[in-house]
């Protein structure tokens, strides 16, 4: 047991059992881990399925990286929907499952259109996962270590994608430099290797299955849906029976008793609750639009216009997945320190800043290295700022009584932004080219970075409780 005093309460005050918090959170995070495995994978077996089921239009190259997203937004309002009325860990559990049954669909798929249907599949694990994974993580963690917690997710996240990457690069590490089309499709590579990127998905899916049947259902979800024995026993191994007692007292009184069983989409557009929806609503949207994903979704034509063969784009992808967890691990160290306003900040300002050298470095014909490390650049500022501290600041946010739902809609305008930003990139880089299109990230950056200044609170050391009290009461 580890003593911590949280900011806010003064009863809070626990000698926290902080290897029990780490431990569900990290099981939990593991929903990060199979969204940002499955999300990243099709990068490096783009260029083997995209030849295989010989993909020739930009309509087929945009439908293919960018079909999951609509599961995505299946699975975001289903964990909205359900999530209040069965709980997190039923819905985290099922997203586990769907993540195991669909990595197998996409490695078996012969066609197209079952390639498509296994992807868009899925995506709804995607979707769950994302929305679910960092909402769970926030109701069981402590305020002062919140931040860091719910950044596990992103770590988590970080780590699959790092994972697939390197799995991908070894599974083709053997492709002859200067392989021609006609090559690629009839080799092994070509037929087979992109199967098993997606097939070893299974493996971390099963682990995550497993876990999740060890972890407590949420304290205040328990709270919320009439269990209060049942939340003051899990907060009681969090923290201890006065932490459990202090924490049931705020939780109480943020709750509508009369409501409670009753939360409807439409009680999101309340007044009071309005302003904070738009808050979190605008940073999701801003986390994708941002740019960032395009880096990881389209890196064989960044890297190509780049001057860079295949084999090599193979090995950049694999820096990219080791900059951006490097730099998650700055987050992880900052994020409940210097908080997450600052970091939101420099983030946007950051990225501002590289997408207009990018730019003007396609616009003068720059390639190689300078162009590598300008994409690692970008990488590492939105690893440190906008990818985890969005999911902390949405996380955190939304009152007790309607976060289920609240979290959903974030997380399905996080995909809506992202399913928009990876189907629109191959128009924008054929109509504006790569300098036009990295400039007009960087002028969504300037907005971003005075919208954030204007509008976004401070939220690190509070309480679910005390930010409901500041945002919506």
């Amino acid at each position: 047991m580890i003593t911590a005093t949280p900011t806010g309460n003064s009863n809070l005050k626990a000698d926290y059992n902080l290897g029990y918090v780490w431990l569900i959170s990290v099981v939990a995070a593991m929903g990060g881990l199979l969204f940002g495995w499955d999300w990243v994978v099709i990068g490096g077996a783009k260029p083997f399925f995209h030849r295989y089921f010989q993909l020739t239009t930009e309509a087929q190259i945009g439908w293919a990286n960018s079909c999951a997203l609509i599961g995505c937004l299946v699975g975001a309002l289903v964990a909205g929907a359900l999530s209040d009325k069965f709980g997190r860990k039923k819905l985290l559990i099922l997203a586990a499952l769907l993540f195991a049954v669909t990595s197998i669909g996409n490695a078996l798929a012969d066609n197209f259109t079952i390639f498509i249907a296994w992807r868009m599949l899925g995506g709804v694990a995607i979707g769950l996962a994302s929305s679910l994974s960092p909402m769970y993580i926030s109701e069981v963690a402590p305020a002062q270590i919140r931040g860091r917690l719910v950044s596990i997710n992103q770590l988590t996240i970080v780590v699959g994608g790092l994972l697939a990457q390197y799995i991908n690069w070894f599974l083709v590490r053997n492709l002859p430099q200067g392989a021609t089309d006609e090559f690629i499709r009839n080799s092994w590579f070509g037929q087979s290797g992109w199967r098993w990127m997606f097939g070893l998905t299974a493996a971390p899916a099963l682990v995550f299955f497993l876990g999740m049947f060890l972890v407590p259902e949420s304290p205040r979800w328990l709270a919320k849906n009439g269990k209060p024995d049942h939340a003051r026993s899990v907060l009681q191994k969090i923290g201890g029976e006065n932490y459990a007692n202090a924490a049931m007292t705020d939780i109480n009184s943020t709750l509508a008793s009369e409501e409670i069983q009753h939360v409807r989409f439409a009680d999101l557009l309340e007044p009071k609750m309005r302003k904070v929806l738009v808050l979190g609503v605008t940073l999701a949207v801003f986390q994708q639009w941002c740019g960032i994903n395009v880096i990881f979704n389209y890196a064989e034509e960044i890297f190509r216009a780049a001057g860079y063969d295949i084999s090599s784009v193979l090995k950049n992808i694999a820096w990219t997945g080791s900059v951006n967890l490097a730099f998650t691990f700055v987050a992880l160290g900052v994020v409940d320190k210097g908080g997450r306003r600052p970091l939101m900040l420099f983030g946007a300002a950051g990225l501002a800043v590289i997408y207009f050298v990018m730019g003007w470095c396609y616009h003068s014909h720059v390639q190689g290295w300078p162009m590598l490390v300008l994409v690692l650049a970008a990488i590492g500022c939105y690893a440190m700022s906008l990818a985890p501290v969005t999911w902390v600041v949405i996380s955190e946010i939304f009152p007790n009584r309607i976060r289920g739902a609240a979290m959903a809609v974030a997380v399905m305008a996080i995909w809506i932004a992202c399913f928009l930003l990876t189907y629109t990139f191959p128009i924008l880089n054929r109509e504006l080219g790569s300098a036009g299109t990295f400039w007009l990230y960087g002028a969504i950056c300037v907005a971003g970075f005075v919208f954030i200044f204007l509008k976004l609170p401070e939220t690190k050391g509070k309480t679910l409780e005390q930010l409901e009290k500041d945002l919506v009461d």
